[in-house]
């Protein structure tokens, strides 16, 4: 099984990596062949679409990174995470959490991004 924290942050690289190839290596370290990735504006399904996916978040974020902002919280095969997409200039454009699944050797086979922070119970 590969280390969880690695993985995720291999995902997070290669979510706003620009270079196709080098994308497209840590893809095939982070996730599964048959990962889903399942985010508001968008969907992945597989290496090639994930890579789309990333496509479009440098279309529109170019010059942008993903930092994870909180440690990995990992139960079964199960892990979410916080993150924040950073430009530039280090301004936080979007942040928000992210929900995933394990496959059986340990890389990601589902993850579900939520933006933004839970509204409080008044």
């Amino acid at each position: 099984m590969s280390d969880v924290t690695t993985v995720v942050d291999a995902w997070l690289e290669a979510y706003a990596e620009e270079d196709t190839d080098r994308r497209m290596k840590l893809i095939h370290q982070a996730w599964s062949p048959e990962g889903r990735l399942v985010d508001p504006p968008l969907e992945g399904v597989g290496h090639a679409g994930l890579s789309e996916a990333a496509d479009l978040v440098n279309t529109h974020y170019a010059g942008h990174t993903f930092r994870r902002t909180t440690g990995i919280d990992a139960h079964h095969e199960f892990v979410r995470y916080g993150w924040e997409l950073v430009g530039p200039d280090g301004s936080v454009a979007v942040a928000g959490t992210d929900i995933g699944e394990l496959a059986a050797d340990g890389r990601l086979l589902r993850v579900t991004g939520f933006f933004g922070d839970l509204t409080a119970v008044s």
